[in-house]
């Protein structure tokens, strides 16, 4: 499936099981307006429910991943009542929610800058995979205003005392930095990229579906939870569910068997 670029902001391609998610304004650096912010959000919310994708892969087309927010768009935004602002500003929390919780491994492909709302982005994907030349940057505070939307899932992303200092100063940093701190999983020259995302992509695709699905909710539960008793009950119950399951049945029979399972022999 594949729109063009006049008609919608991005471009959904499907190979096998894989869904790629292009945002697709290049000339405006993949910045956000509200009409990219609609059309990811509902791209996202299908391939979530769409039994056949098992790992989306977002990316941006262009110089950059994007650059945050649209300079159009945040004029009309800064005109508009406190009230239209708070419901624009719903719609993007919506958009990140949907992405840090889909029911499918994500990774994000950052090939070139992310800054404000790329950067969370970045931080709601599973897998985050850029190279050397990438920028990023929370720069909302030179306008006065802050990354308050993304800062759940960039602080969970790079944590508390590193988001104390980005979030304040507005400084740009770069795909090492991003490393360092978590919000990049790695890094590789340009020319590796998709190699490095197809290595992943072919994990994602070996290991079961239902098992990488629910791997962020498994990390999302445990992160949460502070009633210890609780958690070690959730969590055999919840091993226990998936060793007597079809598809751990399958995977713990080819184990010992000493074959692939049958999830990697339909890719």
């Amino acid at each position: 499936m594949a729109a063009s670029p006049q008609e919608h902001p991005l471009v959904l391609t499907r190979a096998g099981a894989v869904a790629r998610i292009r945002l697709e304004r290049p000339a405006l650096h993949n910045a956000f307006d509200a009409a990219l912010i609609a059309a990811l959000t509902e791209t996202l919310v299908q391939a979530g429910a769409d039994p056949a994708v098992r790992a989306v892969v977002l990316e941006g087309s262009g110089a950059s991943f994007s650059a945050g927010a649209d300079l159009n768009w945040m004029r009309g935004m800064a005109a508009a009542s406190e009230g239209a602002n708070r419901e624009d500003a719903l719609a993007l929390a919506r958009l990140m929610r949907t992405l840090d919780e889909l029911p499918k491994p994500t990774i994000a492909r950052v090939h070139g800058a992310a800054f404000g709302g790329g950067v969370g982005l970045v931080a709601c994907c599973d897998i985050a995979i850029g190279v050397p030349e990438a920028k990023f940057g929370l720069t909302e505070s030179k306008l006065g205003l802050l990354p308050a939307v993304i800062s759940p899932y960039v602080i969970a992303a790079i944590g508390p005392r590193e988001a104390r200092r980005w979030f304040a100063t507005a400084e740009i940093f770069d795909a090492a930095t991003a490393l360092r701190i978590g919000l990049l999983h790695d890094v590789v020259a340009t020319d590796a990229l998709d190699a490095a995302i197809e290595r992943q992509l072919a994990l994602l695709l070996k290991a079961g579906p239902h098992a990488a699905a629910g791997a962020k909710r498994l990390v999302a539960r445990v992160a949460d939870c502070s009633d210890r008793d609780r958690l070690d009950t959730d969590n055999a119950d919840l091993i226990a569910g998936l060793r007597v399951s079809a598809e751990g049945q399958e995977g713990l029979s080819a184990f010992l068997d000493k074959r692939a399972p049958a999830w990697t022999l339909r890719e």
